[in-house]
């Protein structure tokens, strides 16, 4: 990419975007936009109207754009993820939340807000996001659902201090701990329980470089060869937290969905198990209610 300090804001965008297609970068034309916009800080549509103009390159462009042609993470790079309605602080340390668990999300905002009992002679509904990462998850229900009490649990240290720093401000009560036996002291007092852990199995190195070499491990990984060990106790925790009639819901791979259902169904404990698609239509999630115990 040209260096020189006459070249105008277009042609740079325009070299970037060559720049990281030639490198393999899903989506050159937006990254190359969102860096400029990183830089400029004008929002994508100001800065859509400068590219028909003669504005120059932002200082320090060139350098964020060869970064993100090595396939640094955009978010990386920027600082930030977006999710739903979130703008998150993310980094090494932390799994970028990706776009399909805003999927995941609306299942659990449908379902509390369809039993929503905050009031008089009520009590607020109470939800746990397990393995919580950065926050995503927690955050958008605590934003959208104002009126429940939602808790977050994370193993990982670093992804800890990510989620702190997102999730302080909204109100959301973070734990470190894992989730195989987090929060013994809130047995049979959640409504939702949700997560989504690590599914990946032990063979499957991720395609794009992105994932491979910068989601830290411990955030992709399952445990065991079919990377079930993890999902396994997700599901195991949720019945031990929930109260009867609660719902759990949990991400997984397009290929686990199977698998995760027949869990489920096959363990006497849970009714109304489904699956659901993502926006791709792939099977993204899979629900449960915990039945009562005269229904087991």
């Amino acid at each position: 990419m040209t260096r020189g300090t006459g070249l105008s804001l277009a042609e740079a965008v325009r070299e970037a975007t060559s720049l990281l297609a030639d490198a393999g970068v899903p989506s050159p034309r937006v990254d190359a936009e969102l860096l400029a916009d990183h830089l400029l800080g004008v929002g994508l549509g100001r800065l859509r109207a400068m590219l028909l103009g003669d504005s120059p390159a932002p200082e320090g462009y060139a350098e964020l754009v060869a970064e993100r042609a090595r396939r640094v993470p955009l978010q990386h790079i920027t600082g930030v993820a977006h999710f739903r309605y979130l703008q998150l602080a993310v980094g090494p340390g932390v799994f970028i939340p990706r776009p399909e668990t805003e999927s995941v999300v609306q299942l659990v905002i449908d379902w509390l807000k369809d039993r929503d009992r905050d009031g008089p002679g009520g009590k607020r509904l109470k939800v746990v996001d397990l393995g919580t990462g950065s926050g995503a998850i927690a955050g958008s229900i605590a934003l959208e659902v104002p009126g429940a009490d939602v808790y977050a649990v994370e193993f990982s240290e670093f992804a800890h201090a990510w989620a702190e720093r997102n999730l302080r401000p909204l109100g959301v009560t973070l734990l470190r701990g894992d989730l195989r036996d987090a929060l013994p002291e809130h047995n049979g007092t959640f409504d939702v329980v949700v997560s989504n852990p690590p599914y990946i199995p032990a063979e499957a190195i991720p395609n794009e470089p992105e994932v491979a070499l910068h989601d830290p491990p411990e955030a992709l990984y399952g445990g065991g060869a079919d990377g079930m060990e993890l999902p396994t106790a997700a599901a195991a925790s949720a019945a031990r937290l929930l109260v009867p009639g609660g719902y759990f819901v949990m991400e997984h791979a397009e290929v686990q969905a199977t698998w995760i259902a027949a869990m489920l169904k096959n363990s006497g404990i849970w009714s109304d198990v489904a699956t659901h698609r993502d926006l791709n239509g792939r099977e993204r999630a899979t629900s449960a209610v915990l039945a009562a115990p005269s229904d087991r």
